[in-house]
């Protein structure tokens, strides 16, 4: 086990990039697995687990490196050799790792694991939300989940195949899957690989989608013939879920206030086969009055911290600051009054985030209810999903029905 020294210095050139520079890891992993062509899966492997997991524990590392931010090259070299020490390679007799004290470092891991913040790697203030909104033991549990390299779960795209021949399918490809208790649509992978290079994808068998997502376009109730909006659709994972579910048949409608995540959406929307779908972008309030009390059913899949998705999102740790979270819950509310009279009587709606802050999702909904407009509506159910309990994203959902006049 030893490192290569290509390899390292494309991570190094990576992380200035998303540390110094903004940018986002998966952009910046994607770009760097392009580099070299001659590098084998073992390389690629190698190169995009070591971005993600620097990312991860920035904060800890920065820490026992003894180093702040803006991190010059050598400051991303020490950083490097942290995460080498404390992963057990061989520090190499390179100029840029010399001297690096493998011993301190050790000591210093185990003095830092016993403080949370450190030992998680999170912002004092990310901290200090959590265990408010939690608890003290809750937080421990969740935010410790939340630190581990995300699974990737497929959803079948059901107006193609079945569960059973893409399993098959990929078997053949020496890429193994599971089966997932309670979720007919879903397909774990036994080990990570590079599904988007596979005929199945291109030919539109199946997305990737997390389990927790997954669930919340069957919690809607969506049937085939039916009027639905998904008002948030973005680039679409749970539209053309629901549009699976649709068989074809009936309205969707994918609303967003960005026409370059719809225009990504029909291009999936394409591969996948749906082709009831109708994009509409909101670009004021006519789009949403003109549907007013028209739809069975309506997705506001709200925009929120995404402190349920930081597993597969580890830089959002950095980027997020307290003030979009305030400001987001403002966001939240207001299009939950606004998207609602898109139901008609006797209609149903699902408000879901990512989140796993109660400010975020229950507070919402119970604020919601209590107001003019959400007097038309009754609570049906919810669903509150945490990574510490199912191994999968932090998810919320809530089901409220609009009450015949």
């Amino acid at each position: 086990m030893r490192l290569h020294r290509n390899l390292v210095y494309t991570t190094i050139d990576s992380l200035n990039a998303i540390f110094n520079e903004g940018e986002y890891a998966d952009k910046v992993v994607a770009r760097a697995l392009k580099k070299d062509k001659r590098w084998g899966s073992a390389d690629r492997k190698f190169v995009a687990e070591t971005i993600y997991d620097i990312v991860r524990w920035k904060r800890l590392y920065m820490e026992i490196a003894g180093v702040k931010e803006p991190m010059d090259r050598d400051q991303l070299w020490r950083i490097f050799g942290v995460w080498a020490v404390l992963r057990g390679y061989p520090i190499p007799d390179w100029r840029q790792l010399e001297g690096t004290p493998e011993r301190r470092i050790k000591g210093k891991f185990d003095e830092l694991s016993k403080i949370r913040k450190f030992r998680e790697s999170i912002p004092d203030w990310m901290d200090e939300l959590g265990k408010a909104e939690l608890g003290e033991e809750l937080w421990n549990k969740e935010i410790a989940a939340q630190n581990q390299p995300a699974k990737v779960i497929l959803r079948v795209n059901t107006l193609k195949t079945t569960r059973e021949k893409l399993r098959a399918i990929l078997m053949d490809l020496d890429i193994e899957t599971e089966f997932l208790q309670d979720q007919p649509d879903a397909l774990v992978l036994k080990e990570r690989a590079n599904v988007f290079l596979t005929d199945a994808f291109k030919e539109g068998f199946f997305e990737v989608q997390d389990a927790s997502s997954q669930l919340v376009a069957p919690f809607l109730e969506v049937k085939p013939g039916m009027r639905v909006v998904d008002t948030c659709a973005g680039a679409g994972g749970k539209t053309l879920h629901m549009a699976s579910l649709m068989e074809n048949k009936g309205q969707l409608i994918a609303m967003d206030l960005y026409e370059s995540k719809l225009k990504q959406l029909k291009i999936r929307a394409k591969r996948n086969g749906a082709f009831n779908i109708e994009y509409r972008i909101i670009d004021g309030t006519k789009p949403i009055k003109k549907l007013h009390e028209k739809a069975d059913r309506v997705l506001i899949d709200a925009p929120c911290s995404g402190l349920g998705v930081l597993k597969r999102n580890p830089d959002a740790k950095w980027k997020l600051q307290p003030e979009f979270i305030d400001n987001i819950k403002k966001v939240q509310a207001e299009v939950l009054d606004s998207y609602s009279k898109i139901v008609k009587p006797g209609g149903k709606l699902v408000y879901a985030t990512c989140s796993v802050l109660p400010s975020e999702n229950q507070n919402q909904v119970k604020n919601f209810l209590e107001t003019e407009n959400g007097k038309q509506f009754s609570f049906v159910k919810d669903v509150k999903i945490l990574a510490s309990e199912s191994g999968f994203d932090g998810f919320y959902m809530a089901l409220l029905e609009r009450k015949e006049k």
